[in-house]
């Protein structure tokens, strides 16, 4: 199989509700990865914010051949402290391999939940 995508995909509006979500169903957000190479994808990402430094070096990985599916919820800074909720921010996910990124956010804040989804640039 071809190698598809590129090494730096740029994700410049995100958002992780402040508000509870209604119902069973987490509102979340994450960074889909699609990894066709033979090679494991080694994967760093800067998220980058209006009014505070940005929080870089977060890591994963997409093994060969696979998808990873990177909850952004779930990841911690080298603190330990969570991406803050209810903050606008944009990022950079950067890759050893090419790699091909899609965004998407689910919003579960009101009964009419949202969907949303975007290929990076």
């Amino acid at each position: 199989m071809k190698e598809t995508g590129k090494k730096s995909w740029i994700i410049p509006d995100m958002y992780w509700p402040e508000i509870t979500s209604v119902g069973h169903y987490v509102s979340h957000e994450s960074i889909c990865v699609l990894n066709t190479s033979n090679k494991v994808a080694n994967i760093n990402i800067s998220l980058f914010y209006e009014d505070r430094e940005p929080i870089e070096n977060l890591k994963a990985t997409c093994n060969a051949r696979r998808t990873h599916h990177i909850r952004m919820d779930a990841l911690i800074d080298e603190n330990g402290q969570h991406i803050p909720r209810g903050v606008a921010y944009a990022s950079i996910v950067a890759s050893d391999v090419d790699v091909v990124v899609q965004y998407t956010r689910v919003d579960t804040t009101q009964k009419e939940n949202a969907l949303m989804t975007t290929m990076a640039f």
